[in-house]
């Protein structure tokens, strides 16, 4: 495959910015590897971070490369900073961003990349967990998929449990205020992933499948199984798993290569 480091900028958040991405590459001599490239348009995984990393944590704690390359598939690793993929109240406009601006880019720069939604997945952890399924409630005519491993799946009743609690003088309490102000703000609001369900469900647009999983020690079990009753009560095609564990990397490492089977309806094996 191809890494390529990408610094471009972006007119909706008015600053430089970072992607990692990989493309598909025939090849028949590396060793170890096996490189694919792909006969048509590429199918895309936008491949989202979580809170206290970048564009560059999923090479760097998972073979994602390796799982991929023999897909023929490409990955759009990009940055997004602490910023839980919204609009913020701060004014920074990063759903605006990986929502419609990145797509937009990545098929310029990428002509090869598929714009059929059915082609392009949005998949992440914790923080990007929950950004990925924002991108597949709240853009469903760009993305025909969504998988989250350890998501943020229930923010109302992570802002109100871990957040109203907090000390006014925190910095976790400033950094969630300035992303979605306040409990009130957030309820029912597009940043609120059960009522961006509903309203998608009531809308008549397309819906996306739904890939979700979440170790059963996790502190965000709780929300994933709130929120995975939720969208099954409104018909959504959701595929959700459980098992033991916690919020850590050899858990998403493994699971990434669920995820890619999930979507590509394979049991290849990516080993």
């Amino acid at each position: 495959m191809a890494l390529l480091h990408v610094d471009f900028f972006s007119d909706v958040l008015g600053m430089s910015v970072n992607m990692d991405v990989l493309l598909p590459q025939q090849t028949q001599g590396q060793i170890g590897m096996e490189g694919k490239g792909s006969q048509g348009k590429y199918k895309t995984m936008y491949l989202l971070h979580g809170m206290s990393d970048d564009q560059t944590i999923w090479q760097r704690r998972t073979s994602v490369e390796r799982y991929v390359s023999k897909l023929g598939i490409a990955v759009v690793m990009p940055t997004t900073h602490l910023a839980f993929y919204t609009d913020t109240t701060y004014g920074m406009r990063y759903w605006t961003f990986i929502s419609r601006e990145l797509p937009e880019i990545c098929r310029g720069f990428f002509p090869q990349m598929s714009g059929e939604r059915e082609d392009t997945l949005a998949a992440g952890l914790s923080m990007g967990g929950y950004g990925a399924w924002k991108l597949g409630l709240g853009a469903s005519e760009t993305f025909g998929a969504a998988a989250s491993l350890s998501g943020a799946l229930d923010m109302v009743d992570d802002y109100k449990v871990n957040i109203e609690r907090a000390p006014e003088e925190s910095e976790k309490v400033a950094l969630f205020r300035g992303i979605f102000g306040s409990a009130e703000a957030l309820e029912g609001s597009d940043n609120d992933l059960l009522a961006l369900a509903e309203r998608l469900a009531a809308s008549g647009k397309p819906r996306p499948r739904l890939y979700a999983w979440c170790g059963t020690s996790d502190f965000l079990y709780q929300g994933n199984r709130k929120a995975w009753e939720h969208v099954r009560k409104l018909g959504y095609d959701l595929t959700c798993e459980e098992s033991p564990g916690d919020h850590q990397w050899k858990y998403w490492d493994a699971k990434i290569q669920d995820v890619l089977r999930w979507w590509l309806g394979t049991d290849l094996d990516l080993q």
